[in-house]
């Protein structure tokens, strides 16, 4: 046998020589080995290994792979690691499009023949002690993209595809004692490239451990377990078939309950009495302990694996788990890091526990298998898993669907070429996949159209598990419907959910995936949580994505930043689409998680005057099991903290009497309610908050009082200027240019410091997010850019008004004509009392045919040493009208110059809602204090405040975070609102209407400012 490059252009060329796949459990020699987790059946190969790079099969170096080829001149490399991470091409982002489209015409099923990077690598190793009797040896890749060709001392040993699934083999008869030489060539591209076209960075080489095995003569091959939950959930059965290789007996015992007894068909199975069942709450795994004697009765091998016992199923025609309907408070997860698709144990337990703290239940593992150990730790921590098949041809499918290809395209649609592949890889998943418990579906890819090859998939689930299916491409293509158990769709909006629903009964239904997290985005999700309580059928979905896909590069200037599409020097690519993540690249928390945390608690509270209701979401725990504390406090300044008991039945609701009634002073007070663990957990420590709500008790302002009068200012009108001056303060105002020329504040020798740093104007733009350029939204604002930036007062020496008011003080007013079509304009009053404090009155007059605002508000450019803001209103991280649920009033201090969010790209960002005063000043204090009070008409609280050290415009013009400018100013911008984030998709779906503001009628928007 040997090897024949020119069969990766083969669809049906799927494996050779390749062994068949089998359960992940691992083996050990015995029972304290398996207890310190270290086998001596096993042998990593990892490390460094010889490298060649050739830019296609052509350029590989023939005989490579012979014992005396000299390789002392190539490459080291380490492994695993993917190539282009270590400088040999370049990575390269694209979502739909196939990476070498345009660069070649390849048919579905050719590759690439101009550039296909060839890995070649070498790696020699001894055996840590040489082959007993009976031995058998295997060498496993658990991961290689796309696919890896093996030889060993000379001697070719297969092939294998699938880039996420174990590729193993067995060399017992090539390997020799004392030093042996290992080949391997990974190729980049071949056929099974067509089904491997996710929304991800493209990299090859061999990116998971490579192992070598060990088997006994007496052998665990497979092991397959199987419960079976009684319905009232009294009892439960665990099953378990094992596949003995070689002359031996097994004997199995399950942890605290028995010894399994062999049954007549050939499993060994054992009852319990009051099981401990497996749930996202409450995770129990009973260990399966597997004893493996030879022929003789030694003691050769110990096995087993963690059993979670549960029943998930469609029940009643829901999801449910142990008999209750679930919630998918779900998550798309990529397995990507700082090294790319490469992640560690550590990474992943970090991902893992990071996505529990915040309420999350479920991923679904976009669009292929993990490692191994990211199922052992979602057994662990509970977390439901949508387990995915490698399978993705959306490039194909794009073309059906918006290009008019014809149906008989599709790939692998009824095209019979890709159906042996498609059987490998569902084969490969669920073999190694089967017995955790936090697997509770399989899915058949993403984005591949339909068709009877996907349809033959799904049965082919079904004949080896009897969990359901998932497949969202039946939306598309619904000539097969049997396909899925389940009905999934992508990014429809919840109310187009609800109107579907209406009308079709038959199935759950599930967004596979929602809330496009794409930049400063979010926005809204509320609506769906809230259906998926509304609408049984309904059973939530899953964010995309996890984390930003992106590539940690150095600019010209030697400054990092992290990288997306195209920054590498690669076409076609598909910019910074990949930014979708609710954690940043690094994996630290964006401020979407205080949202998501929020929406994805298992508690909904609603707190009254004299007592809060519980609704508990959770499956199986009561509110007992947390410790409850609620909080009164005042402007920040707790006045009385309460720890109360609760017990709140799962699945049910509850009210509670408050600790305390509506106080009799007057001010503004908030309640919080919060649920937090009473004890650490896997996943987090005693005291994480588990479900939290807030509400706002405002208690009036007495009617009858002593009004206090400011001395009047002094007012000067010059010639160009008026002047409005008072103890420790001085304000110019332009007739020449149209403005407030200088806020000068504080006494000093040389009249006080200047804190404005250019021209106070009115603002109707902000740099745009993602999805406002998803939808295109500055091709149709555009025109409020040039009204913020070219707006003008019209004749201002003879325009601007001034006035005297009753008390006092100094009204100066002036109205700006905007560059918009229509034509409109807007008027801006400053008064100023006598103690400096300028109260500013803004009104747009819209008119019908304008586009929707960004915003309306106000920059002011301040100096750039008033960096320390300190504001009373929502946080403590940004927020925006479609994303506010998870903020809490309070008071909170920030740094500006950290102030824009590090989103991929950068854009609108550092906003909070319902500001009610904020403070900028510099270390020593000094600075303004802006104000906005409630609105009497609306009864809504504070204004949107940011404080950034950069301009919209500047902003805007970066591509990457390092491009920004040095800093010169602090820009303040108080508005009456932003249009809010939106977040149903990021190529399309524009904010829901009531988060935009009007389009018609008159805007007025009221705050202060004055120097302290």
């Amino acid at each position: 046998m040997s090897f024949d490059p020119s069969r990766i252009a083969d669809p049906r060329y799927v494996s050779e020589g390749r062994l068949p796949a089998h359960s992940d459990h691992r083996w050990f020699r015995d029972h304290a080995e398996r207890a310190g987790g270290d086998s001596g059946y096993e042998q990593s190969l990892n490390g460094r290994w010889k490298f060649h790079y050739a830019k296609g099969p052509a350029a590989t170096i023939p005989g490579f792979h012979e014992i005396e080829f000299d390789v002392a001149g190539w490459d080291d490399i380490p492994v695993p690691a993917h190539i282009q991470l270590q400088g040999y091409g370049r990575p390269q982002y694209v979502n739909v499009q196939y990476p070498w489209d345009g660069h070649e015409q390849v048919e579905p099923g050719q590759v690439p023949e101009r550039f296909n990077p060839v890995a070649s690598y070498v790696r020699e190793f001894e055996l840590d002690r040489p082959l007993a009797d009976g031995e058998r040896l295997s060498l496993c890749f658990h991961g290689a993209e796309s696919a890896v060709a093996l030889w060993l001392n000379g001697t070719y040993i297969g092939y294998g595809t699938d880039s996420f699934t174990p590729s193993e083999f067995d060399v017992t008869d090539a390997v020799v004692p004392g030093v042996n030489r290992l080949a391997a060539q990974v190729f980049m591209w071949t056929s099974g490239s067509w089904l491997e076209d996710q929304d991800f960075y493209r990299f090859s080489g061999i990116f998971r451990d490579v192992v070598l095995y060990r088997r006994p003569p007496a052998h665990v091959e497979d092991l397959r377990v199987r419960t079976d939950v009684a319905p009232d959930g009294a009892t439960a059965e665990v099953v378990v078939a094992i596949d003995l290789v070689g002359e031996g007996s097994v004997t199995a015992r399950l942890e605290g309950v028995g010894e399994l007894t062999s049954r007549a068909d050939g499993t060994f199975g054992i009852r319990l009495d009051d099981p401990v069942l497996w749930s996202p709450e409450h995770p129990h795994l009973y260990d399966l302990a597997v004893e493996v004697r030879d022929a003789a009765g030694t003691l050769v091998e110990v096995t087993g694996h963690a059993v979670g016992i549960r029943r998930f199923a469609i029940e009643d025609g829901v999801l449910k788990l142990n008999g209750t309907r679930v919630v998918f408070f779900g998550v798309n997860r990529h397995e990507f890091g700082l090294n790319g698709r490469v992640v560690t144990r550590a990474e992943i337990d970090a991902d893992l526990r990071a996505l529990k703290r915040v309420g999350v239940n479920a991923v679904r593992t976009s669009h292929y298998p993990n490692r191994t150990a990211f199922y052992e730790l979602a057994d662990r921590y509970g977390l439901m898993v949508i387990d995915e098949m490698n399978l993705e041809s959306h490039g194909v499918w794009d073309r059906i669907r918006k290009m008019g290809v014809p149906v008989e395209e599709a790939v692998p649609g009824d095209r019979p070429e890709w159906l042996p592949a498609l059987l490998d890889r569902a084969t490969s998943m669920v073999a190694r996949d089967r017995n955790h418990a936090s697997v509770v579906m399989w899915s058949c890819g993403n984005e591949s159209f339909g068709g009877s090859n996907l349809r033959d998939v799904a049965d082919h689930f079904r004949a080896l598990d009897d969990r359901p299916v998932h497949y969202e491409g039946i939306h598309w293509d619904d000539r097969y419907p049997e396909t899925t158990d389940v009905v999934s769709q992508m990014y429809t909006p919840a109310a187009e959910v609800e109107a579907y629903l209406a009308e079709h009964r038959d199935k759950p239904f599930v967004l596979c995936e929602y809330a496009h997290a794409m930049g400063n985005s979010f926005g809204a999700v509320d609506e769906y949580i809230e259906l998926a309580y509304r609408e049984p059928l309904f059973q939530g979905g899953f964010i995309w994505d996890f984390a930003d896909q992106a590539i940690a590069l150095t600019d010209r200037h030697g400054v990092p930043f992290f990288g997306y599409g195209g920054d590498c020097g690669e076409a076609p690519h598909d910019g910074d689409f990949c930014g979708n993540g609710i954690f940043f690249a690094d994996h630290t928390p964006t401020p979407k998680l205080q949202e998501v945390s929020y929406l994805y608690q298992g508690m909904r509270i609603r707190i009254g005057e004299g007592s809060f209701t519980v609704d508990n979401r959770l499956l199986d725990t009561a509110t007992s099991a947390f410790r409850c504390v609620v909080t009164l406090a005042r402007a920040g300044v707790v006045l009385r903290q309460v720890d109360i008991e609760t017990d709140v039945a799962a699945q049910s609701r509850g009210e509670v009497p408050l600790p305390f009634g509506v106080p009799t002073a007057f001010g503004e007070y908030t309640v919080d309610v919060s649920f937090r663990l009473r004890s650490a957990t896997a996943w987090a420590p005693a005291g994480h908050e588990m479900a939290r709500e807030q509400t706002v008790w405002t208690v009036a302002t007495p009617t009858a009082g002593v009004v206090t009068r400011m001395p009047a200012p002094e007012l000067v009108v010059g010639g160009h200027n008026v002047g409005v001056h008072g103890p420790g303060f001085d304000v110019l105002f332009s007739t020449l240019y149209g403005g407030l020329a200088s806020y000068r504040f504080g006494r000093t020798r040389d009249g006080g410091r200047e804190l404005l740093r250019g021209m106070p104007k009115p603002s109707f733009w902000h740099a745009p997010t993602s999805n406002e350029r998803g939808w295109e939204g500055p091709f149709e604002d555009g025109q409020w850019l040039l009204a913020s930036r070219y707006a003008r007062v019209v004749d201002p020496l003879n325009s601007t008004g001034v006035r005297v008011d009753g008390d006092g003080s100094v009204v100066v007013s002036y109205r700006y004509d905007l560059p918009t079509r229509p034509a409109t304009s807007c008027d801006v009053a400053y008064r100023v009392d006598g103690a400096g404090r300028v109260d500013v009155t803004q009104v747009l007059h819209l008119v019908d045919g304008l586009p929707d605002l960004p915003e309306f508000g106000m920059l002011l450019a301040v100096d750039p040493d008033l960096d320390r803001l300190r504001w009373y209103g929502d946080g403590p991280e940004e927020t925006y009208v479609d994303r506010r649920g998870g903020a809490r009033v309070d008071v909170y201090e920030r740094d500006v110059t950290k102030e824009l969010t590090p989103y991929l790209r950068p854009q609108e960002a550092g906003s909070r809602t319902g500001v009610r005063w904020a403070e900028v000043t510099d270390r020593r204090g000094t600075g303004l204090r802006l104000e906005c009070a409630a609105d009497a008409a609306s009864g809504a609280a504070g204004m949107e405040f940011s404080a950034l050290p950069w301009t919209p415009y500047e902003i805007e013009n970066a591509e990457h975070h390092t491009e920004l400018p040095p800093i010169h100013r602090t820009i303040l911008r108080p508005a009456l609102m932003r249009r809010g984030v939106g977040g149903d998709d990021s190529w399309g779906a524009r904010t829901l209407p009531v988060y935009r503001l009007p389009r018609t009628g008159d805007l007025t928007f009221r705050f202060s400012f004055q120097g302290i």
